[in-house]
């Protein structure tokens, strides 16, 4: 498809992703400093089950693009900044996750999906756990500097004030 807007289910998908993300930099930034506990072990659990959430959801925004086309974008190098910027963010939003559940599956610690507990696929490892959690850690800093490029192009195409910012905003789930 392609057209002069996003399809709903894109809308969708895109924000359901960005509240997602929202939550777990939320959750990743503050549930390192809650005591040993209950609430920590269940902060931590949360964290866990919105990651992996949050890559089932990627793989199906990428398998929706596969079909359905975005608008035509900017020209020029703007064009191939914002292309180059939603690749990486993809990337990103793929390898995150991808290294959090690693590193967890490094820990002596069930990995469970909203309570429902995933196979073993490793036996506890301090130092491949540590490997883990960095890449993490650095692959989140680099998604959060990534949404932060992609907010200031957002405002960018905002500032134009031609109308083509509202096609992907939430609201346009709810109109005809």
């Amino acid at each position: 498809m392609s057209g002069s807007t996003y399809t709903r289910p894109a809308v969708l998908l895109h924000w359901l992703q960005a509240i997602i993300v929202v939550w777990l930099f939320w959750l990743g930034w503050t549930m390192t400093d809650l005591p040993k506990g209950a609430e920590r072990s269940a902060a931590y659990a949360l964290h866990k089950s919105l990651g992996l959430l949050s890559l089932l959801l990627v793989v199906v925004r990428l398998a929706w693009r596969s079909t359905h086309r975005p608008p035509a974008g900017a020209a020029g190098w703007e064009g191939w900044l914002a292309r180059a910027s939603q690749h990486a963010l993809y990337f990103l939003l793929l390898a995150a996750p991808l290294a959090g559940y690693l590193a967890s599956a490094f820990t002596p610690y069930a990995i469970s999906f909203f309570g429902v507990e995933l196979p073993r696929i490793s036996a506890p490892d301090a130092a491949s756990n540590a490997v883990g959690k960095q890449l993490h850690v650095a692959l989140v800093w680099a998604c959060a500097a990534l949404i932060g490029l992609h907010l200031l192009g957002a405002l960018k195409i905002a500032s134009r004030r031609d109308g083509a910012w509202k096609g992907m905003l939430p609201a346009r789930l709810f109109s005809k």
